[in-house]
């Protein structure tokens, strides 16, 4: 498989494009609400856990060059620091 050269930016775009394109239909129900969603930026294959940590390490088992993107469901930013938020991809 080859490596795909997207900046962060680009990643978070296509992640976002999926989630808005019909995995935010599926996955905004109650028990998701809160929970970390990692979207393979390139396939559009998600995993959703309470961290994130064992979605991302089974898509990246499957894929290991794959371009993730986590969320939490049902908010606008994953994470916030001092006041600042900011959304995070994983390499």
């Amino acid at each position: 498989m080859q490596a795909i050269f997207w900046s962060v930016e680009e990643v978070a775009q296509r992640a976002k494009q999926f989630y808005e394109n019909g995995i935010r239909q599926q996955v905004e129900h109650g028990d998701n609400i809160g929970k970390m969603i990692v979207i393979d930026a390139e396939t559009g294959e998600y995993g959703i856990d309470k961290s994130g940590v064992e979605s991302a390490l089974r898509l990246k088992q499957k894929n290991p060059i794959a371009r993730l993107f986590t969320m939490r469901i049902g908010y606008d930013v994953a994470f916030s620091f001092g006041g600042a938020s900011m959304e995070r991809t994983v390499e």
